[in-house]
């Protein structure tokens, strides 16, 4: 998703169930802590969780499978290693 993408409100869309598509935000969110290229589409996703209609769950399915077919990208956090801050 671009930087300059503006995800609007939509609200002449056909609503979509509100349980499902926050658990599947909330999935998304999980994950960026190893997929940091994730942290700004699913960022604007997660702005729309009061009322999401098709179009943002287009969005958030595009970004599942985006995650499909990269799973060779993330971070690694190996146990032995010690950051310093």
């Amino acid at each position: 998703m671009s930087t300059n993408t503006a995800l609007d409100a939509d609200e002449d869309g056909e609503a979509v169930d509100q349980k499902k598509f926050r658990g599947m935000i909330g999935s998304l969110l999980f994950l960026t802590a190893t997929r940091p290229d994730i942290q700004f589409a699913v960022c604007l996703c997660a702005r729309h969780q009061a009322s999401p209609r098709t179009s943002h769950r287009q969005a958030v399915k595009c970004i599942f499978r985006y995650l499909k077919f990269t799973p060779e990208l993330g971070l690694w956090y190996s146990s032995g290693y010690r950051l310093k801050v």
